[in-house]
């Protein structure tokens, strides 16, 4: 369940503006290649829960960005589709990280654990619902 709206309204006008932005970045994403996508939405349903459940529920209920967020807060989904493309995405990014920067070893080893953890944590959430859900 989410919490209810903040009864502060310059905080809760901040948390719309942060999802209003979030949400555009989420939609960018959708044209952008190696721009996320989801962790994009999922932060802008979860701004607009602390400022305007009529965002939220419209978010939510949205034929094609509600069911990754309603799949993410009830089971803790990620899609296999989406952990394939974000582990490529994340390998991609760290590949041209490493031709363009030629960075310090220290600077590979810091982004390159940064991306490990990362990748580990998307690729350790369940692909769909457990049967018992």
């Amino acid at each position: 369940m989410t919490p209810p709206p903040l009864p502060n309204r310059l905080v809760r006008a901040l948390y719309f503006v942060l999802g209003i932005l979030l949400l555009l970045a989420g939609i960018i994403g959708i044209f952008v290649p190696l721009m996320p996508t989801t962790i994009f939405l999922i932060l802008a349903a979860w701004c607009f829960s602390r400022s305007s459940r009529r965002l939220e529920t419209w978010l939510l209920g949205h034929k094609t960005l509600g069911p990754t967020i309603v799949n993410w807060r009830r089971h803790g989904v990620i899609p296999r589709r989406a952990k394939i493309l974000a582990s490529t995405g994340m390998m991609l990014g760290f590949v041209i990280f490493l031709m363009a920067a030629h960075p310090a070893w220290w600077l590979v080893l810091l982004v390159a654990f940064s991306l490990a953890a990362c990748a580990w944590y998307v690729l350790s959430r369940p692909s769909q619902p457990s049967p018992e859900a």
